[in-house]
């Protein structure tokens, strides 16, 4: 059977972008390889497991006033927010041995707005309003050919191979996880290729750790939360507590993966606990929970190339797709994004120019074949 847009990839580009083609009234069948829906999107309880008042294993942050397209989706869906919390003054560490300064924190505008609910409530926001027989997950795309003027996906699942035929495949992925985990026959060529994988991907490089307390002590100490550290092995720390009050600290691990991967989960949650003893004081050793999210290690996002880190993606204007895949594929991962890649918003911006683009072809070809 023949459907109109396959959509691969069920984060936040792939699900608005599944939205946008409902309203549309383009029929869509989207495939997630995950069990889960939103990609690099991750809310979590002190357990690890999927929470509604989770702790952001992934993207936390937006800007309102300079992400316009993102903030009139989360009005439009009605998902709360609430500001970064960062009163109080913030905490330097700056060479081993020395006891951490402290300074007067920083009032950064715009502010950084975090959702209610853990970002995941977004994700859960986007999936309610699709029909549940179009998304399915723990399907992952191993290849696409074109055939007929149609795109043949193979698909692998619990239920084996398959094939199916689409019009049009919006790849809502990263594109050098792209390049790397889907062949493509006939092959884009080099150059494409070659962009594809030089695309750095955002937070595959990255891991972070969250420490879970009963209360948020550091705020009764006059503290904000925020530490820069030269020592490690958090390079910098934020309040991560959730819209209800849940107090836990979290920092970006300031280790490359493959010494990361060589210190150990263990030891490295241990550094990271008497790493915040020294930044915040005593009550900072006694969590009741850690969390620690290292995506370099998620084959769903990262990877070999990214284990090398990398810098941010920058906005880039230059097309995506190359030869004969031109009308029948769009990128629309986050990165791909003219200007905000990387981040929540360029993952809204991404798919909505992947959906106005088959929305003009579709015109297009029908005005062809009624004259």
């Amino acid at each position: 059977m023949k459907t109109a847009v396959a959509i691969v990839g069920g984060g936040l580009a792939g699900l608005h972008a599944a939205r946008l083609l409902q309203a549309a009234n383009i029929h869509f069948v989207l495939f997630e390889a995950r069990e889960r829906l939103g990609g690099r999107i991750l809310s979590v309880g002190p357990d690890g497991l999927a929470s509604d008042d989770g702790f952001d294993l992934g993207p936390s942050w937006y800007w309102p006033e300079m992400q316009p397209p993102l903030a009139a989706l989360v009005d439009e869906l009605g998902v709360g927010s609430f500001p970064q919390p960062n009163e109080g003054m913030a905490v330097y560490e700056r060479t081993r041995g020395a006891p951490p300064q402290r300074y007067p924190g920083i009032s950064h505008e715009p502010r950084s707005m975090r959702f209610a609910g853990g970002t995941n409530a977004l994700i859960k926001a986007l999936a309610s309003g699709l029909p549940s027989e179009r998304i399915r997950t723990s399907h992952r795309i191993v290849a696409a050919s074109l055939e007929n003027d149609e795109v043949t996906l193979k698909v692998i699942s619990e239920d084996g191979f398959n094939e199916a035929r689409f019009d049009h495949v919006i790849f809502a992925l990263p594109p050098r996880l792209l390049q790397s985990v889907v062949t493509f026959q006939p092959e884009m060529d080099q150059a494409m290729s070659a962009r594809w994988r030089s695309a750095a991907t955002w937070m595959a490089p990255h891991a972070k750790f969250f420490a879970i307390y009963d209360k948020a002590f550091w705020r009764e100490a006059g503290l904000s939360g925020t530490a820069q550290s030269m020592v490690g092995p958090l390079a910098e720390v934020h309040d991560a507590s959730t819209a209800t009050g849940a107090a836990a600290l979290f920092g970006f691990v300031g280790i490359a993966a493959d010494d990361r991967g060589r210190i150990g989960e263990e030891v490295l949650k241990k550094a990271c606990v008497e790493q915040l003893g020294r930044l915040f004081g005593g009550e900072a050793l006694r969590p009741r929970a850690v969390l620690l999210k290292d995506w370099s290690t998620d084959p769903a996002t990262a990877t070999a190339d990214d284990r090398l880190g990398g810098a941010h993606p920058h906005p880039d204007r230059k097309p995506w797709v190359s030869g004969d895949w031109i009308g029948r594929v769009s990128l629309a991962g986050s990165e791909t994004s003219p200007v905000n890649p990387g981040y929540l918003a360029g993952a809204v911006e991404a798919a909505e120019i992947a959906v106005e683009h088959i929305i003009r072809n579709l015109t297009k070809r029908k005005e062809t074949i009624a004259c």
